[in-house]
């Protein structure tokens, strides 16, 4: 199983990972407070801003307060995540 940092020495299963998404939309606004409401929701933001959302397989939503394109270099960069796929 693969972790990927998501800030602040947070972390998620890269196998469960389905998309990244800025929370600026109304529908991603709704996604996080479905979420809340359902208990689905993990904020690892540590009390900072939220940049970036992460949608799992597994309905759930976690926040992060690093950039988009930054856990996504994090992804793109592990080759055991790369080529296992």
């Amino acid at each position: 199983m693969q972790l990927i940092n998501v800030g602040f020495g947070n972390m998620v299963s890269a196998g469960r990972l389905i998309a990244l998404v800025t929370p600026e939309s109304a529908p991603v606004k709704r996604l996080i407070q479905e979420a809340r409401d359902k208990g689905t929701l993990i904020d690892a933001t540590c009390g900072r801003r939220t940049r970036t959302v992460l949608v799992m397989d597994s309905d759930h939503v976690v926040l992060s307060a690093v950039a988009p394109e930054t856990v996504g270099a994090r992804f793109d960069n592990d080759p055991e995540v790369s080529s296992d796929e």
